[in-house]
């Protein structure tokens, strides 16, 4: 892993190194530079609602533009709806997205696509790291111009809204959908509205006011008590909770009962290839996806490809593997018919159409999957980041637990490619038995790491 970049872009405290006006300037200079070099005369960037995106877009916006790369400014909008602009204009050599997803608002990033909506290799990732760490920019006569894109929400809208199949699903329906709608005071906060509005379902949103402060603030696909509790008192058929920038989604059935990624691929999934749409029978997960739905795949008689966290190694398999349909247990969905990258909105409207389609609630949908107890802890750490397995004492706690659990359960541990973090998760038979495995491997880290 590079200095800068992680699983998913540069990701940190904003203010503090890397995510500091002056990266953010040599980013903007790299990212111009790697599209002047591929012949594209601009950069898109868009943001999230964090109190820092305005002063990071400034520095990313002044570092494209001083390489002579015109840059146009999508403002507040969710993360894939900045790889549909770069998909569509074909003068966009890259789009930049500023946000750090799910976590608190004291924390931003920096996300880069290329031409075409995708995110970018290793190899072109390593390319502009080492651009803004080793390299001295070459001044440019000519400076780029900086401009806002006037109806960029309004573009990605309609990208999505066109996707619903108006004339089967929607306008056939018997009744419209009631909905709950946690916009987790995120991108997603206007563009909803526009997307699941009064025209084709019954909807209440609800953290869709944003201040700069309070996104992802116990709300959202990380919080989902809010949603659970209204769709209950209101009866609603479903709700949905996006993350920060909107690339996850985390669904409630209208029982409260919380459906994760895996199940929503499932259920996609099964959809898809009842009606000769699951091109290549294969479905991508990743390693940290639930047991529960390599289970249900097999009974589908459908392959599971694993690959690494994240939804780039996700798109990496499927486009590998001509697979359609891929995502991860935390609620990055990619269909790949419709779109290039993770999208939550996108993952709502394939569910919803799935229900309308088979006339079935959420609960019966998701029963195709059963999931496996599953405990994941989180462990501080320093940025040294050594090999926990070198030490005997930890070793010796994992390879217990996983003689323990045998074949009816594993243990997975990873450093976050984002945050500080050692991942511990342990699956099994049971909820006590998990929880009891998971701590004492953690305990055993936190002894003698």
């Amino acid at each position: 892993m590079g200095k800068l970049f992680g699983t998913d872009g540069i990701r940190g405290v904003a203010n503090q190194y890397p995510i500091t006006c002056e990266v953010a300037l040599k980013t903007g200079q790299a990212v111009g530079h790697f599209s002047q070099k591929n012949k594209f005369t601009c950069v898109i960037i868009g943001k999230d609602t964090r109190i820092s995106g305005d002063m990071l877009e400034s520095a990313l916006a002044a570092g494209v533009a001083s390489t002579g790369v015109d840059v146009k400014l999508a403002g507040v909008i969710p993360t894939p709806g900045v790889a549909y602009l770069c998909s569509t204009d074909k003068n966009a050599g890259a789009g930049i997205v500023i946000s750090a997803s799910h976590n608190p608002y004291e924390d931003n990033g920096i996300k880069i696509f290329k031409n075409g909506g995708v995110k970018l290799s290793d190899q072109e990732e390593n390319q502009i790291e080492n651009y803004i760490l080793n390299t001295k920019p070459v001044l440019q006569e000519n400076i780029g111009t900086i401009d806002k894109i006037p109806n960029s929400i309004t573009q990605y809208a309609n990208f999505l809204l066109n996707t619903l199949p108006f004339q089967n699903t929607f306008t056939n329906s018997d009744k419209k959908l009631n909905l709950i709608i946690d916009c987790s005071n995120g991108a997603a906060s206007k563009i909803a509205h526009l997307v699941f509005n009064d025209k084709l379902f019954n909807v209440q949103f609800i953290h869709d006011s944003p201040d700069g402060k309070n996104i992802n603030f116990n709300c959202g696909s990380q919080h989902v008590h809010d949603v659970k509790n209204l769709v209950l008192k209101n009866r609603a058929d479903i709700g949905l909770a996006f993350d920060g920038d909107a690339d996850r989604l985390i669904v409630v059935d209208e029982f409260g009962k919380q459906i994760t990624g895996d199940c929503i691929i499932a259920i996609c999934a099964k959809y898809a290839k009842e009606n000769k749409r699951l091109k290549q029978n294969i479905v991508v997960s990743t390693i940290m996806s639930n047991l529960g739905l390599t289970k249900a795949l097999e009974s589908m008689a459908i392959e599971h490809i694993k690959a690494d966290v994240g939804d780039r190694k996700v798109l990496e398999q499927m486009k590998k593997s001509g697979s359609v349909i891929g995502g991860e247990d935390s609620g990055h969905m990619i269909f790949l018919d419709y779109h290039t990258t993770g999208d939550g909105m996108l993952s709502a409207l394939r569910l919803i159409e799935v229900m309308l389609e088979t006339k079935q609630p959420i609960s019966k949908l998701s029963s195709i999957m059963t999931q496996f107890p599953q405990v994941l802890m989180n462990i501080d750490v320093d940025e040294s980041r050594p090999d926990f397995m070198e030490n005997i004492k930890i070793a010796d706690t994992i390879k217990k637990v996983e003689k323990n659990l045998g074949n009816k359960g594993r243990v997975l541990i990873r450093y976050s490619g984002t945050q500080p973090l050692i991942r511990v998760m342990v699956e099994g038979p049971e909820q006590d038995i998990v929880e009891k495995y998971c701590i004492d491997i953690c305990d055993s880290i936190k002894a003698n790491l």
